[in-house]
């Protein structure tokens, strides 16, 4: 799935300015596949890198014979995470240099803040997956070397939506941002 996007805060020349489009792309991606999917991890590499030391996958992706700009990523899908809880997952994961940034597609239950904090007896994780306010969230986390960040929501429908409900934002999920700029270092 090439990205050749640009639009973003710095949008044109960096990276970075892309970041948010290539979410968007994942995400796109991940809502074909449909829900209640395990934990997806992407690498961000340059494109013009992989054209270069991948010709055979450039011309799969399209991309044979082309000239890409050095600030577009393609996010490469990586092998499931496994059964192991996300945090130690991503604990154990170091990128090589060539790659630029990752992104995680993640589902996730959320609550409004009217409802409150579980009861210290109760599990809070059961406590949620039984509160009739619950909503649940495809959440697209996206980090670069850099530093920058992009995510985007995307809210479960329901018989009452009309329409999808998507929430993009820079820091929507900044613990799991953190975690996944700590695979970069």
């Amino acid at each position: 799935m090439p990205s050749q996007a640009n639009e973003g805060p710095a949008a044109g020349g960096s990276a970075a300015g892309r970041l948010p489009a290539v979410v968007a792309e994942i995400e796109e991606h991940a809502d074909t596949l449909g829900w209640d999917r395990p934990p997806t991890l992407f690498a961000l590499v340059p494109t013009a890198d992989l054209v270069r030391a991948e010709p055979d996958l450039a011309a799969a992706l399209g991309l044979a014979g082309t000239d890409p700009d050095p600030a577009d990523l393609t996010p490469v899908e990586q092998e499931p995470l496994g059964d192991a809880p996300l945090d130690e997952a991503l604990a154990r994961i170091e990128w090589p240099v060539e790659v630029a940034g990752c992104a995680l597609v993640h589902e996730v239950l959320v609550l409004p803040p009217s409802a409150g904090d579980a009861p210290a007896e109760v599990d809070a994780v059961r406590w949620a997956s039984g509160h009739p306010e619950r909503r649940e969230v495809r959440m697209v986390v996206g980090v670069l070397r850099d530093g920058s960040r992009a995510s985007l929501l995307r809210i479960r429908p329901t018989a009452l939506d009309a329409e999808p409900q998507l929430v993009p934002g820079p820091d929507l999920a900044p613990n799991l941002a953190a975690a996944l700029l700590a695979t970069l270092a």
